[in-house]
């Protein structure tokens, strides 16, 4: 099972993004202040995979900041679930960097260096949760992602921003100080310590059944991050952000980082044996197929791209849910893989929607008429990436959509298979007239017919690498299943 190592390596992770004085400083160059950037996002890269190998051997780098009370201190421990969160959040974040240069300067937008400085921040908070060790330290920095994030959501600091603002922090900060922090303290009372443990650590705190059960009611929705309904409208009214703001609340970091909090807290704090043993998994099953089903219904009725893109993320978030509601090894390691796919497609679907921001002002569906004569690349981007969020091969989602398949078949929730097939019919249903409108039917009269190009635009380059990193992972998934595998050993024991 490998060894517990003490590492400095977690704490440069997450520090590495948090300087962003060089970034404030380098204000009246842009080309030096992205190279800062750059520089970070690079180096938070190295330093993970500088961990890799010894995840992969199954050793553990910690690090203690300080202690907080007994049994309790702000530290880091970097496990197989940590570090697949980990590379995908830091990878992605050098493509966002180099897309966001080519949408913020391509529409010249107004304080840059602010949104690169709270960018760099926001993936030091994200690097944060993921190596957290114990469910203080990811409250912590849980918190702090949610403050770095709010001035990226009201980057145009018009009435709209402000109140996407305002309704942002009132569901993030809101459910985590009134629901989080007391389910937090009640869990401390009860068994003294907040460590992440194989088992949990509440398997003999002596609560009851009603009182578990209301404590896994309090995180799943407390952490609203999740966007799980009815504690979802934030998002869709986050869409008032930049495209890469987008991009960074749908697969770098926010809702990625609910969805992986509610997993640990599932795996390290209540335990799978625990919830199996009270029967409230299937509590979770209904949450997440109720999320999944409504906000597709939902995207079905979009106009806006942005806006349909905003309600599928809603229900795709609640798969990775699903699988870890079917308490089983598939389903946990669909639901990690799911963390990574759905990462790739969702934001190789908003770097094209910004593309076509940029070339051409379009932003609704019904304007997309055969915009794919214009932009070939970046709908030949799309449509990669609208397959793997439906799940067809040979794209990843659906490496991640057979594994949560066969843990519902395998642990007998057929309404788990159900719901999953229902969900990629309707996927379908949102995704594919997109494409079917920008290849098929003809361009509006009167509208220019010169092809964008592409090759010369960071928009749709940062699109088509994250396009193939959708078919990379479904051609060569070892890595990905090796730590979501590893993941599963150590948490389930299998």
């Amino acid at each position: 099972m490998g060894t517990e190592v003490n590492s400095i390596l977690p704490l440069l992770a997450v520090m590495v993004s948090a300087a962003v004085v060089p970034i404030l400083a380098s204000s009246r160059s842009a080309n030096v202040r992205e190279a800062w950037t750059f520089v970070a996002a690079f180096g938070k890269v190295g330093i993970v995979l500088a961990m890799l190998p010894h995840v992969l051997r199954g050793d553990k780098l910690s690090f203690e900041i300080a202690p907080v009370f007994p049994g309790v201190s702000l530290a880091f421990r970097v496990d197989a679930m940590g570090e697949l969160f980990a590379l995908v959040s830091s990878f992605l974040w050098i493509v966002t960097s180099a897309y966001s240069i080519g949408y913020m300067r391509g529409l010249k937008e107004h304080g840059q260096t602010r949104y690169y400085s709270y960018f760099a921040l926001a993936m030091s908070s994200t690097m944060g949760v993921a190596f957290s060790a114990n469910l203080l330290t990811l409250y912590v920095f849980y918190e702090l992602l949610s403050f770095a994030t709010y001035p990226l959501v009201t980057h145009h600091q018009d009435e709209e921003g402000r109140s996407a603002g305002r309704r942002y922090l009132t569901y993030i900060v809101g459910g985590s100080i009134g629901l989080v922090l007391p389910a937090m303290l009640v869990c401390y009372g009860s068994s003294q310590t907040l460590d992440f443990t194989p088992g949990g650590i509440l398997a003999n705190s002596g609560l009851s059944r009603f009182e578990l059960g209301l404590l896994l009611f309090m995180f799943v929705f407390g952490f609203a991050k999740a966007a799980i309904m009815p504690f979802h409208s934030w998002l869709p009214a986050a869409m008032v952000a930049p495209t890469p703001v987008s991009a960074l609340l749908h697969a770098v970091a926010v809702v990625k980082v609910g969805v992986f909090s509610i997993l640990r807290v599932l795996v390290g704090i209540m335990g799978f044996e625990l919830l199996l043993g009270q029967a409230l998994g299937g509590i979770l099953i209904l949450v997440a197929s109720v999320t999944i089903v409504g906000a597709s219904l939902v995207a079905l009725c979009q106009d806006g791209l942005k806006k349909m893109l905003a309600y599928s993320t809603v229900g795709q978030l609640s798969y990775i849910v699903l699988g870890a509601s079917l308490l089983s090894e598939n389903g946990l390691s669909g639901g990690l893989i799911h963390i990574a796919t759905h990462a790739f497609g969702k934001i190789t679907l908003f770097f094209c929607a910004g593309a076509i921001y940029v070339a051409t002002g379009k932003q609704n569906i019904s304007e997309l008429n055969g915009i794919g004569r214009r932009m070939p690349l970046t709908m030949a981007s799309f449509l990669i990436a609208s397959m793997s969020i439906i799940g067809v091969p040979p794209t990843a989602g659906f490496l991640s959509k057979w594994l949560l398949i066969t843990a519902s078949v395998d642990s007998g929730r057929l309404e788990g298979l159900f719901v999953l097939l229902l969900s990629s019919l309707l996927s379908a249903g949102y995704l594919i007239p997109v494409v079917y409108r920008a290849f098929f039917l003809p361009q509006p009269e009167g509208e220019p017919t010169s092809v964008v190009a592409e090759w010369r635009s960071p928009c749709s380059i940062a699109a088509m690498v994250t396009s193939f990193g959708c078919l990379l992972m479904f051609l060569s998934p070892g890595l990905l299943l090796g730590l979501a595998r590893k993941a599963a050993e150590l948490y389930l024991g299998v």
